[in-house]
C-alpha cells in the first residue's frame, strides 16, 4: 500500500504552501504508486487538503492499493547517522493547519509549481497528450511500439535542492530530522503519467528497447540564469565543449550541486523556491526512428566512377559515384534523413568490379518507412539496376547493424581476384611471362603510394601475391590475373610506384612495365547471403 503518513504532514504543508504542485510533493514523499500521480491535477489537491485537515495521528485517505515496480529516485544528499522519526519526547509535534476554502485551494491550484515549473500540471494534461500524439501522427512514421523521452531545464535541478533544503530546515525548527534522503525522479514520474495517455493516443505500447524515440525538450527562460552562481562556486564543473550551446548542462548542474556546501548554496538562493509567473515552454516535440541497415552487392561497369562522391577543394569532378546510384533510390524509399554508405574495400574511378560483385551495407538514419517485404526489396534492387547501366546490384536485403560487423572482420586476411591488361617498354614473348605462373605466395613491401599520400599515413605495409596466371596478347601486352591478399595495391605492385614496392613486375621482368586496365574480379567476402532469383 502506498500512501502518506502523519511522518509527511509537515512536508506537505509547507511545500503546499510555498508553491508546489501535488504530484512534486508526492515525489518529496517518496510516493511510488505510478496510479497516484495518474489521478487529476485537482484530485490530488482536494487529497492532501483533505489529508492536511484530518486529526492528527490518523493515517491519510490518499491511498492506494497498487502493487508498482520500484521506482527511481534521486539521492540529494546523505543521511546523517543517528536521524530517527521522532523529537527528543519521541511524539510527532503539532502542525498549523492548511489553508481552508475553495478559493484558497483553487488559487493553489492554478499557480505554477515552484520546482517542477508545470511540467507535473498542464503538460500532463489530454490537451498537451494530443498535440504530441497529433505531431507523430503528422510526421508518417512506420512504428509498433515507442519510447519517450524528456529533456528538462538544468535549473529544475536547482529548484529541487532549495525545497529540499526548505524542508530541511523546517524539520529541523520543528525538531523533527528527515527520515527520507531521496526523492522520485520528475522524469520517472513524469513518464508514469505519460506513458499509459500516449500509449492510447497512438494505439502502440511504451517499450523502454523500442528504435521509435517521441521526445519533448522543455525550456524555461524565466528562470533561466537561476544555475549561474554555481559558476563561481564550482568552476570546474562548467567546461566549454565544442558541441555544447551552454556550459550549463544538467549533468554539469547535477555535478555542481554534489559539490557545493549547503551554507554556500543558502547564501544564493532561496529555499524554499519562489513561485514563477510562468509555465515551461515545449521547445520541441521531435520524432527518431532507429537506423535501418540495408545490404548487398555491386558491380560497377564504367571507368569513369568513382565509388564516393569526387570533390576536390569543394568543387566536384564527376558528376556521379556508385554511393549515390545506389543510396538515392534507398533514401527516396525508406524516407530516411540521411545515409552512411560502407564495403568491403574500394576500387579507384578507372577499375570495374565483375564477378559477384563487392559487398557494401548502407545505414539509413531516422527512416520513416522501416517494413520492407522481400518482394518489395527485389523491386527496389530492380528499379536501381533499371536506372543505370553504370552499375549493378545484387543480393539486396535488410540485415542488422551487428551483422554488417561482418563485412569488416579480418579485411585483410581475406582475398581479392584481379585483371590487369599490363604493357611493356620492351618486347616481349611467352616464355617471357611464363615463369609469373610459378611464382606462389609472392611477399611484398609497399610505401604508401604517392597517389593516395595526400590521405594515407606514410607506411611500409607488407602484403602477399598468393597466385599469378599471365595470358601472353602481343610483344608488348599481356593480362595478368592475380589473388592477392586485401589491401594490396595493384597498380603499384605492376609499376613499382618509382621503387615504392618491391618486388615488382617490372623489376621481375627486368624491363619497364605499367597498367593499362584493372578489373576487380572477385571479392572473397562470404557476406551478405546470396539470395534466390
Amino acid at each position: 500500500m502506498s500512501s502518506l503518513t502523519e511522518k509527511d504532514r509537515p512536508i506537505v504543508q509547507l511545500l503546499l504552501n510555498s508553491g508546489t504542485c501535488p504530484r512534486c510533493i508526492l515525489r518529496f514523499c517518496c510516493m511510488g504508486s505510478q496510479m497516484l500521480y495518474r489521478h487529476p491535477h485537482k484530485d490530488l489537491m482536494k487529497d492532501l487538503q483533505e489529508f492536511l485537515r484530518n486529526n492528527q495521528g490518523k493515517e491519510d485517505t490518499v491511498c492506494l492499493d497498487v502493487a508498482d515496480p520500484p521506482c527511481k529516485r534521486m539521492r540529494l544528499e546523505h543521511r546523517e547517522e543517528g536521524a530517527d522519526d521522532q523529537n527528543h519526547n519521541g511524539a510527532i509535534p503539532q502542525v498549523p493547519e492548511a489553508d481552508s476554502g475553495n478559493a484558497a485551494m483553487e488559487s493553489l491550484a492554478e499557480r505554477v509549481c515552484n520546482v517542477c515549473l508545470g511540467i507535473l500540471q498542464e503538460f500532463c494534461e489530454a490537451d498537451f497528450v494530443k498535440k504530441v500524439s497529433q505531431k507523430v501522427n503528422s510526421a508518417d512514421y512506420q512504428f509498433t511500439s515507442f519510447v519517450f523521452s524528456v529533456s528538462l531545464p538544468p535549473q529544475l535541478s536547482v529548484r529541487e535542492r532549495a525545497a529540499w533544503l526548505g524542508v530541511k530546515q523546517e524539520m529541523r525548527n520543528l525538531g523533527l530530522p528527515l527520515a527520507k534522503d531521496d526523492i522520485v525522479q520528475l522524469k520517472e514520474a513524469y513518464k508514469w503519467i505519460i506513458h499509459p495517455q500516449l500509449s492510447e493516443e497512438l494505439g502502440v505500447p511504451a517499450d523502454g528497447k523500442s528504435l521509435f524515440e517521441v521526445s519533448v525538450v522543455f525550456a524555461h527562460p524565466e528562470t533561466d540564469e537561476e544555475c549561474h552562481f554555481l559558476a563561481t562556486a564550482c568552476p570546474d564543473c562548467f567546461k566549454p565543449a565544442k558541441n555544447k550551446q551552454s556550459v550549463f548542462t544538467r549533468m554539469a548542474v547535477i555535478k555542481a550541486l554534489e559539490k557545493i556546501k549547503e551554507e554556500d548554496f543558502l547564501k544564493h538562493f532561496p529555499c524554499p523556491p519562489s513561485s514563477p509567473k510562468k509555465l515551461c515552454d515545449a521547445l520541441e516535440i521531435q520524432c527518431n526512428n532507429g537506423a535501418v541497415f540495408v545490404a548487398g552487392r555491386y558491380n560497377k561497369y564504367s571507368r569513369n566512377l568513382p565509388q564516393t562522391p569526387w570533390i576536390i577543394d569543394g568543387e566536384r569532378k564527376l558528376e556521379s559515384s556508385v554511393e549515390e546510384l545506389i543510396s538515392e533510390h534507398l533514401m527516396a524509399e525508406f524516407k530516411a534523413d540521411s545515409f552512411n554508405f560502407s564495403s568491403s574495400g574500394r576500387e579507384d574511378v578507372d577499375v570495374r568490379t565483375l564477378g559477384n560483385g563487392r559487398p557494401f551495407a548502407i545505414e539509413l538514419v531516422n527512416p520513416r518507412r522501416i517494413r520492407f517485404t522481400a518482394e518489395e526489396m527485389k523491386r527496389l534492387q530492380q528499379a536501381i539496376n533499371d536506372s543505370s547501366d553504370k552499375i549493378q546490384v545484387r543480393d539486396l536485403q535488410l540485415v542488422t547493424r551487428s551483422a554488417i560487423g561482418r563485412m569488416k572482420e579480418g579485411e585483410e586476411e581475406k582475398t581479392k581476384t584481379y585483371s590487369a591488361l599490363i604493357w611493356t617498354d620492351k618486347a616481349i614473348q611467352r616464355e617471357d611471362i611464363a615463369f609469373l605462373d610459378d611464382i606462389k605466395e609472392l611477399k611484398l613491401e609497399q610505401k604508401t603510394p604517392l597517389r593516395v599520400l595526400h590521405r594515407r599515413p606514410l607506411a611500409v605495409r607488407c602484403r602477399v601475391i598468393h597466385t599469378m596466371r599471365s595470358e601472353y596478347i602481343d610483344e608488348h601486352h599481356f593480362r595478368l590475373h592475380l589473388k592477392t591478399q586485401a589491401g594490396t595495391y595493384i597498380k603499384e605492385f605492376v609499376h613499382g610506384d618509382f621503387g615504392r614496392t618491391k618486388p615488382n613486375i617490372g623489376s621481375l621482368l627486368n624491363r619497364t612495365a605499367d597498367i593499362l586496365e584493372l578489373d576487380v574480379e572477385s571479392v572473397d567476402v562470404d557476406w551478405p547471403p546470396t539470395l534466390a532469383d
